[in-house]
């Protein structure tokens, strides 16, 4: 069972692309990159070798600590048969004044892709403006669109479908936020986030992403009440309260989020066979309860597995 139906993914071809925001990629593209990566989860575990990286070399910059992204670029590129080189920020120039249009000329004549996992997206968009290789945004503070394309592909694997399923995201409105109401919107998911005042997602993208949903039928909303996002949720998502660059708010957001909270009786609004999701790292006890994250509704791991193979499966459509 795939997304795509075989006429249109055969004439697919994503080579040579830049991977910024999903709402760069149509349906099509995304339904796509999504069944590529199933099929490459399936050589994987089969054993089967597929190398179309074979004698490339993927530049990965990080200017955020990162466990999943680093791994699953890392491996990932391994698996394919390339070499994948690590580059924190004292590694590079970049990090000592550098532009990034001098970064970008120089390393596209190195590297045959690059991921870079940084703070403003205005520096990732810079980034694939004036490289001549492919780059994909392994995060900026806007938006993580490698965490929710491995996301939508294990609320696939779960409930069969996704036209048509609702996801609660309850919490802060960051990019984690940003990025799944852009990937509902373009794969007919209803959306909805539950976010404290003042912790709301862009209104701007919110707007983009409800102009987009009009072709698909999703909805994409943002509440205040947390019960209201959950009620008759086939998935429940959540975030840090601080993510990576707010940690000096952890007590200000403390108590902003604290009606916020994943637990057990906010889950009973959701249908009885709900999934539950967290891109990790995360805070037992803070955003979500022990009891829903180690729970039997929990995916959370599966979600972190796929980090790896939608990776690959972007790596081998865009640089392949």
């Amino acid at each position: 069972m795939t997304l795509l139906e075989p006429s249109k993914r055969s004439s697919m071809n994503l080579n040579g692309r830049d991977f910024i925001e999903l709402t760069d990629y149509s349906t099509d593209e995304i339904h796509y990159l999504i069944d590529l990566a199933i099929e490459l989860k399936r050589k994987q575990k089969n054993g089967e070798v597929y190398q179309p990286l074979l004698g490339k070399t993927v530049g990965l910059i990080f200017e955020k600590s990162s466990t999943r992204t680093r791994v699953s670029f890392e491996v990932g590129t391994y698996q394919l048969g390339g070499h994948a080189l690590f580059l924190s920020k004292n590694d590079i120039q970049l990090g000592r004044g550098e532009t990034i249009a001098d970064t970008a000329g120089v390393m596209s004549r190195y590297l045959d892709g690059i991921m870079i996992r940084t703070f403003g997206h205005d520096k990732v968009a810079d980034l694939a403006r004036y490289a001549t290789v492919p780059v994909i945004n392994g995060l900026s503070d806007l938006a993580h669109p490698c965490q929710v394309l491995a996301d939508y592909q294990t609320l696939y694997e779960h409930k069969g479908k996704l036209q048509g399923l609702k996801l609660a995201y309850v919490g802060d409105g960051n990019n984690m936020a940003h990025s799944l109401m852009i990937g509902g919107a373009k794969l007919g998911v209803h959306v909805s986030v539950a976010s404290p005042e003042g912790y709301e997602p862009d209104p701007q993208i919110v707007a983009d992403a409800q102009e987009i949903a009009k072709a698909t039928g999703a909805v994409i909303e943002v509440v205040r009440d947390p019960k209201a996002a959950v009620q008759e949720a086939d998935a429940i998502y959540t975030d840090v309260w601080a993510s990576m660059g707010f940690e000096e708010e952890q007590k200000i957001r403390e108590e902003a989020f604290r009606n916020y909270q994943v637990d057990e009786q906010l889950a009973r609004y959701a249908k009885p066979d709900y999934v539950f999701m967290h891109c990790l790292p995360a805070h037992r006890g803070e955003e979500v309860s022990e009891g829903v994250i180690d729970g039997p509704h929990s995916i959370i791991f599966d979600q972190a597995e796929n980090r790896l193979h939608a990776q690959k499966a972007l790596m081998a459509a865009l640089i392949g």
